[in-house]
């Protein structure tokens, strides 16, 4: 007889229900004898009959007896096994079902439980005898039955075993917390290849996967937390990464003075000290981002602060705190929050603020382990928060520090117009302009960017700028003065490399550009000459634009001796010069550049306007370095301002010379005084050429916010101040020039000298109403 087929069917009262042909060869009686008496006679028949009624019984070693369900009903059926399982085997599969932890269910093909393993006891609220031919759905008490019924149903189709899929049950009223188990699904065939059902596996894996996902917070708020050194974004980033994986609702509140960048205060802090919401997470409306003012006392907030010390605080309807703060309790209550862990941000035994998380509505309550995993989500947002103060505080200085070295207002010329734009980069940084008055109502225009942020790049920007003033003093051309600029970064190289290896500063590279052009109004001409920063752009009275070809020097600190070539071009009055920093030269100096067009089209239109509509313009992306630039609308000096006059290489040139200078002093308005003292400056000028220069000589006089003297010659040689002995007859000239003269130098051209002389300008009192009045 084949192993596996049906003998009889019996009924819950014992009864044959069926009485299968194998059971007729077997036992000798037909289905019309047998059907319908219960067991136990047709017991005593077979032992009453003997060997008559016994068929092939003794040909019979096992019969397997096994529970099914027909309807509602649970009946036994009766098949042949010749091929039994051994004792081992059965040995086995008793211990698997009532010793094994994973719990067994055996489903027919209709998914209705017909066995159950010891195990799965726990699963269950009711007996194990009530769950028998439930749906498995509804005896397992599943989160989502819906889904668990599909994918059993597809394991059962298509016999594919699914694996360790993760299943959440609905919370028990006796447990704190929903359970977790790893169920995996096997479809049941018999010796034939028909399906008969499933076999479920389920183990309890609530806290392995709870202890996983409380790593894998940790783990996700240590690489999405602290990015940026931006307390608000920072917070942010914090709510983000716990909700909705620890909490459903996150709140985070900052120490008002540690996200000004001031040292957080030390503990306890006081009652009255304030704190900034910085961020919220959660579905929830009123809380509004950016609100300020101190936390409600006698609740857990003020005591986290008072000993740094988290808090687990299980929400009832009647908790006495909520009552000290009616908002939080609104909150509390729209949203269904029944679990709360206020911990502290806190470092070195400073506070820093507070982070409170909630739990509401289906979302299981806190639990101890969950206070640690909060406490190490908050140490790590702490040192973020303390390393973005630090920050602020520094950059906050060093603004400060660019600020003020900054021109406050920018100085107002006579003879050219200039509007800044400066855009300072995040970190601060060390870019700054300059435009110095020089003699003979010349300007000079100065552009510089020291690499790198913070304070050090602001103090050496200070020093840079300081230098750059003290040299243009000697009155310099472009190129010598950043060649001697250039020494003095040098300098300041060579004693940032000598800082111990310790000290941060040491470890920053120094590099610095420059350009520098000086704008004569009277000629008309412009010097330029750069270090490291882009070629600058001029702008015509028409509207045309054209790079200047100005040959570029080394950066400042540069290795080696190379120059820092200057060129003098041409500027008619009206035209604007565009000069900036490096972080401009692709978008708007470059004749491709997207925002070119904005400075082509500069012409007459004003300066403000036009640096607003570059800073607009200007995509929001990240730049290298700090965005300046320096525009300058050039204006010319009138005619009658100045006086040039040609001068012969003998005495007479002195004589001639004062009475030139008598004439158009008048003509001027100049008063009696500083006409006199000015007669005096050019005769010891000119006689000074006449005696130590080379012809040609000339004379002009400049008549602006200075009036300015000037006696030009061919020769190199620079005059020297002389302390003249009483008997000696010579050797005053330029003791009395700096005795007079507000300040007087010598500048060096191509070809020869100038030696010049400053006086304050006077008025005549005619003058001086004549001033007054409209023209």
């Amino acid at each position: 007889m084949p192993s596996g087929d049906v003998l009889v069917l019996i009924d819950d009262s014992g009864r044959v229900v069926e009485w299968g042909r194998p059971a007729e060869e077997l036992f000798g009686w037909s289905a019309q004898e047998a059907v319908g008496r219960s067991v136990a006679a047709l017991t005593h028949a077979v032992a009453a009959d003997g060997e008559g009624r016994q068929g092939k019984f003794s040909d019979v070693t096992v019969v397997l007896v096994k529970p099914v369900l027909r309807g509602t009903s649970v009946m036994w059926q009766v098949l042949s096994a010749d091929n039994a399982m051994s004792g081992q085997d059965v040995a086995i599969l008793k211990a698997v079902f009532t010793h094994s932890p994973v719990a067994l269910h055996v489903l027919d093909n209709q998914l209705r439980v017909v066995r159950m393993s010891t195990a799965t006891g726990g699963l269950h609220d009711a007996p194990v005898g009530h769950l028998l031919g439930k749906h498995f759905t509804q005896a397992c008490e599943l989160a989502d039955p819906e889904e668990e019924a599909a994918v059993a149903q597809r394991v059962l189709e298509s016999g594919v075993p699914v694996v360790n899929r993760l299943v959440r049950h609905v919370k028990a009223p006796d447990k704190p917390t929903r359970r977790i188990h790893s169920v995996s699904y096997f479809r049941l065939e018999d010796s034939h290849g028909d399906v008969v059902g499933l076999v479920t596996s389920t183990v309890d894996v609530t806290e392995r996967e709870n202890a996983q996902n409380r790593l894998a917070l940790l783990d996700t708020v240590r690489t999405q937390v602290g990015h940026r050194m931006n307390v608000g974004v920072i917070c942010q980033e914090l709510v983000e990464a716990v909700v909705p994986a620890f909490a459903g609702i996150a709140d985070v509140e900052v120490i008002e003075d540690v996200i000004r960048g001031n040292e957080p205060p030390p503990v306890p802090v006081r009652r009255d000290v304030p704190l900034r919401r910085t961020a919220f997470e959660g579905r929830i409306a009123g809380q509004s981002v950016g609100a300020v003012g101190p936390l409600p006392a006698g609740t857990p907030f003020t005591d986290v602060l008072s000993d740094l010390r988290p808090r687990l605080v299980s929400i009832e309807e009647d908790s006495s705190w909520l009552a000290a703060a009616p908002a939080r309790a609104e909150v509390i209550r729209q949203s269904g929050s029944h679990s709360l862990i206020v911990a502290p941000l806190a470092l070195r035994g400073h506070a820093l603020g507070v982070v409170s998380f909630y739990r509401h509505q289906q979302e299981d309550p806190f639990e101890e382990e969950d206070v640690a995993v909060a406490s190490a989500v908050c140490a790590h947002a702490a040192l973020c928060i303390e390393n973005a103060r630090q920050f602020m505080r520094e950059w906050i200085i060093a603004q400060t520090v660019q600020r003020r070295l900054l021109p406050q207002p920018p100085a107002t010329h006579a003879t050219v117009d200039i509007s800044p734009l400066h855009l300072p980069a995040a970190e601060g940084g060390g870019a700054w302009f300059d435009a110095i008055a020089l003699p003979g109502a010349r300007t000079a225009l100065i552009v510089g960017d020291v690499a790198g942020q913070g304070i050090a790049a602001a103090t050496t920007m200070g020093l840079l700028r300081t230098a750059l003033h003290t040299l243009a003093a000697l009155d310099l051309q472009p190129d010598e003065l950043l060649a001697r600029l250039s020494d003095t970064a040098g300098r300041l190289a060579a004693a940032r490399a000598a800082l111990p290896l310790e000290d941060p500063l040491h470890r920053e590279s120094f590099t610095a550009g420059c350009a520098i052009a000086i704008y004569d109004p009277v000629e008309l001409t412009c010097t330029i000459a750069r270090a490291g920063l882009p070629e600058p752009v001029a702008v015509l009275p028409d509207g045309t634009s054209a790079g200047l070809s100005v040959p570029s020097g080394p950066p400042l600190t540069g290795a080696g001796n190379a120059p820092f070539p200057a060129t003098t071009v041409s500027l008619r009055k009206g035209s604007t010069l565009a000069m900036g920093t490096a972080a401009l030269a692709d978008e708007v100096l470059a004749p491709s550049g997207p925002l070119r067009p904005l400075l082509d089209g500069a012409g007459t239109k004003p300066l403000p306007d036009l640096c607003d509509d570059i800073a607009h313009a200007l995509p929001d992306g990240n730049r290298t370095g700090e965005t300046l630039m320096l525009l300058a609308r050039t204006r010319a000096l009138p005619h009658d301002r100045v006086l040039t006059l040609s001068l012969p290489a003998g005495p007479e040139a002195a004589p001639i010379a004062r009475a030139a200078a008598r004439r158009q002093l008048d003509a001027w308005g100049v008063d009696e005084e500083t006409a006199f003292t000015t007669e005096l400056i050019v005769s010891e000028l000119v006689g000074n050429a006449v005696r130590y220069g080379a012809p040609p000589l000339q004379l002009r006089l400049i008549f602006e916010r200075m009036l300015t003297s000037e006696v030009s010659d061919t020769a190199a040689s620079a005059p020297q101040v002389k302390h003249a002995r009483t008997i000696d007859e010579t050797g005053r000239g330029l003791f009395i020039i700096a005795s007079l003269a507000e300040q007087w130098g010598t500048r060096h051209q191509s070809q020869g000298k100038t030696v010049w002389a400053e006086q304050s300008t006077g008025l005549s009192t005619e003058h001086q109403n004549d001033a007054g009045r409209p023209r």
